[in-house]
Order: structure tokens, then C-alpha cells, then sequence
């Protein structure tokens, strides 16, 4: 046999390899319906390209290691306490004034009650732990991934993964549950939350196909059944403000509640929804990011800094551009975490934005070599500096300003 044969006849035999997927390793092993779509991606001439040429996020702090597995939000309260922030195992947890993390909330019924469940959503020791360890049971023991503090109230709005749009008084314990649904739609993975001085409540819902723990899933599919929420108190009515989002991620509230930015998490975008003036009920682009953003918050001056657990390199570009790219990734039979590695283009690293209210860049943070600070969920802005959260590491980073 010639070299063409030889060649010719081992791609055969891969492809069928791939397509049989024999140890099902496949993405698309337990969703006989996947599909993936075209990510309407801006124009490679549009995202910035600022870089931080000093990797300044190098200078963070790590700090509570291991004490803290996949603090995906932090916050602090209306008197300034804090850090809290919900972890992996499905607890909110609050840095005391002795510097100790104690319990705080929790939104599963499973985690004290009788239930047979009960054992299940016990923390694991922590040198056996990791954010990923609890990615079987995170949808008995809860996910709370948004953190929001009603600034008059001193109540905690939580958006649980799974359990929905939640809030728990100032003492803490077990949250009330809000809604889980909307439109008689169930909630399927919420995931950012913000409240307003009146109490209405805006959120995202990433999918209603995959939930958090099918996440890659969600990511390499381009999804578009995302949603974003409003929530009435006083109705208690849900409703859908905008809908068709590719993982739509962060959300917060202008400084003035004139508007509110949300993240195109797929896509790579901020887009503006204008709560009062006359383009109320509208939305508009507001930024295009260089990676792929999570969550975003405002600071006291109106700025808004945005999380990117990394920087959209060609690669990634093209494989959002062409989902045939996709499909072929999708059917190696590799582990989960390689194809999403693949699609992406590398490993992660950390990126951080600020944008002024008016949507321009104002500054970038990076560490382009992921050696300190990687895989950024949230940027809380508080006293000259940044508390930087993780859905995968098991530590919170400080950076000063």
C-alpha cells in the first residue's frame, strides 16, 4: 500500500472511531437531540485589542487557599461587611470580623434536614476537595452563583443554579425560594442576579436546555434559548425582558438604575437595556469584549468591571464562526474538558475590563500566563480594591489598585 492508502485508510478508521464514540466520551453522549448553532460573532476588527503588556494581575494575592472551593460571587453587605460568597458545595459563606469563614445561607432543604440526601451535601475535607468534586450532587445541595445585597432591606438575592431566584434575610439561613419558573417555563440554570431600590429583581437564565453542570455543553452547542428576567415583588409576577441570548451570564444595574448591562457570554459581548428614558424597553450593544465574559459589576463611580476567564484567541473565533469546526471537535472521543479546551483555544487565563457608563474601555488587567490569577467569575470593586472570585479555583485574589 502506498502512504495515501496508509493515511487514507487510518482517517477511515478514525472517523468511524469518532462516530461510534465507543467509550462514549462524547458531549453529545446523553443529548440525542444536540445541535450546534452559529455564534453571531462581531467582526474580528472589532474586538479590542488593549493589552495589559505588564501583566499587572501577577501582583494579586491569593488568599484563603483551599479554605474556599469555586467562589464563583462575592459581596459585601449594606454596612460594608464581608467578603460572602457561595461556594461549590452549595453554602454562602461570611468572613467574620475575626477573619474566619463561617456558615451563612444556604438554599437546599437536603443540606439539614432529615432528608436521605442530607449526607450527601456534607463539605468534603479539604485536602481531598475541589471545585469539581461536587459537580454530581450540585443539583441536590444547590450552585448559588449570583450574590446581590438589597441596599435598604440588607437582604441577600441569590440565583441558585438550580434552585432558581432566592433571597435570605440579614441572619442568614435557609433562602425563600422567589420563582422557579417563568411563563410556566421552569427555570433550567439560573445564574446572575441584580436588585433595585424598589425591589425588582433582574436575573439570567443561561439555558433552558442545559443546566450548570452541562455547562461545556451549552457552550460548544451556541445556544441561543437564554433569557433575561425581571422579577416583581409585588406581583410576584416573572417576566422576560429579553430572550434568544447566547449565555447570557453577568448583569448589573447602572449607578443611576437608568439601564442595566448584561453579558453575551457566548458571543463576547456587554448589551444595554434601558429601564427609563425613551428607549425604555430597548436594548443596544454596549460593548464588545476580547474574551469571553462572566459576570460584571458597577463600582461607587458608575464604572463597570467585567470578568474573562480568558482572551478570545482566532482559533476560538472561528470554531464560534463555523459550527461544522464544532461538530468535528464534538465527535472526538475525548474527555469533556479537552474538546472545551480545544474550542477555546488554550488553556485559561485571567482577564479583567473596566468600562466607563458610556461603554468606552477604560482599563485592562491581565496574566496572560494564568500564573496567579485564571478562570475569573466576578471583580468586586470595594476600598482601592479588587476581590476577584473563581468558579474553579479554590482561593480568592486581591488586587490593589
Amino acid at each position: 500500500m502506498t502512504f495515501t492508502q496508509i493515511f487514507a485508510a487510518i482517517f477511515l478508521l478514525f472517523a468511524l472511531y469518532c462516530g461510534l464514540d465507543p467509550f462514549n466520551h462524547s458531549v453529545i453522549a446523553n443529548f440525542p437531540n444536540f445541535e450546534v448553532k452559529k455564534v453571531q460573532m462581531p467582526a474580528w476588527s472589532e474586538l479590542p485589542n488593549d493589552r495589559d503588556q505588564h501583566n499587572l494581575l501577577q501582583n494579586s494575592h491569593i488568599r484563603f487557599l483551599n479554605q474556599v472551593q469555586g467562589p464563583e460571587s462575592i459581596a459585601f453587605d449594606n454596612l460594608g461587611r464581608g467578603p460572602y460568597t457561595g461556594l461549590a458545595d452549595g453554602r454562602i459563606l461570611f468572613l467574620n470580623h475575626h477573619h474566619n469563614w463561617v456558615d451563612f445561607a444556604y438554599t437546599s432543604p437536603n443540606r439539614y434536614s432529615n432528608s436521605k440526601n442530607r449526607s450527601l451535601c456534607n463539605p468534603l475535607p479539604i485536602e481531598a476537595a475541589t471545585p469539581f468534586s461536587y459537580v454530581k450532587t450540585e443539583h441536590i445541595c444547590g450552585r448559588p452563583l449570583g450574590l446581590r445585597f438589597h441596599k435598604k432591606t440588607g437582604e441577600l438575592y441569590i440565583a441558585d443554579a438550580y434552585f432558581g431566584l432566592m433571597k435570605v434575610g440579614p441572619e442568614g439561613g435557609l433562602a425563600t425560594s422567589l420563582t422557579t419558573e417563568a411563563e410556566g417555563v421552569p427555570l433550567r440554570f439560573t445564574n446572575d442576579v441584580d436588585v433595585d431600590a424598589e425591589g425588582n429583581v433582574y436575573f439570567t437564565e443561561s439555558s433552558e436546555i442545559y443546566q450548570r453542570r452541562n455547562f461545556i455543553q451549552l457552550v460548544l452547542s451556541g445556544d441561543d434559548s437564554g433569557k433575561v428576567l425581571k422579577y416583581n415583588p409585588t406581583t410576584k409576577e416573572t417576566t422576560v425582558l429579553v430572550r434568544n441570548v447566547q449565555f447570557p451570564n453577568g448583569i448589573s444595574l447602572s449607578k443611576d438604575g437608568s439601564f442595566f448591562v448584561f453579558c453575551e457570554g457566548t458571543i463576547g459581548r456587554l448589551r444595554k437595556y434601558w429601564l427609563k428614558g425613551e428607549k425604555a424597553g430597548t436594548s443596544e450593544i454596549f460593548a464588545v469584549l476580547p474574551g469571553t465574559p462572566d459576570n460584571v459589576r458597577v463600582n461607587k463611580d458608575g464604572d463597570f468591571w467585567v470578568a474573562l476567564p480568558n482572551r478570545r484567541s482566532m482559533y476560538a473565533y472561528l470554531t464560534g464562526l463555523y459550527p461544522r469546526i464544532r461538530k468535528f471537535i464534538i465527535k472526538l472521543p475525548i474527555p469533556t474538558k479537552f474538546q472545551f479546551l480545544f474550542l477555546i483555544g488554550g488553556n485559561q487565563h485571567g482577564v479583567i475590563v473596566k468600562y466607563s457608563p458610556k461603554g468606552k474601555l477604560l482599563q485592562i488587567l491581565e496574566d496572560t500566563e494564568g500564573k496567579v490569577v485564571r478562570a475569573v467569575s466576578q471583580v468586586e470593586e470595594k476600598d482601592g480594591q479588587l476581590w476577584i472570585g473563581s468558579v474553579i479555583m479554590p482561593f480568592i485574589a486581591v488586587y490593589k489598585l
